[in-house]
């Protein structure tokens, strides 16, 4: 099994900024899976934030996100980042790490098999 734990999450304001954390670990887990971000809002579906791939660091980015959110991976701790800056209060939500088995980036919720518990993101004056 693979176990994701994200942290990071809190309120801030406009324009502010956070970074959330993802470790993962487990027996299953290979330091060749590829990871993602995806967020919920309520009463909408989970939508895909950003993914890297560990061996390249190859990144792909949510056009909503571009610019402002960037990824960022420790392999020796098995740990990726999610700087969030400008942030806006169009992305509160709940924020999800995932990890596919897969080198390849991941866009959609179904090609991901593991994913955390989820942190809240509240964005607001």
């Amino acid at each position: 099994q693979v176990q994701l734990v994200e942290s990071g999450g809190g309120l801030v304001q406009p324009g502010g900024s956070l970074r959330l954390s993802c470790a993962a670990s487990g027996r299953t887990f290979s330091s060749s899976y590829a990871m993602g971000w995806f967020r919920q809002a309520p009463g909408k579906e989970r939508e895909f934030v950003a993914a890297i791939t560990w061996t390249g660091g190859s990144t792909s980015y949510a056009d909503s996100v571009k610019g402002r959110f960037t990824l960022s991976r420790d392999r020796g701790k098995n740990t990726v980042y999610l700087q969030m800056n400008s942030l806006k209060p169009e992305d509160t939500a709940v924020y999800y790490c995932a990890s596919r088995r897969s080198r390849v980036l991941g866009y959609t919720v179904s090609e991901y098999a593991y994913w955390g518990q989820g942190t809240q993101v509240t964005v607001s004056s």
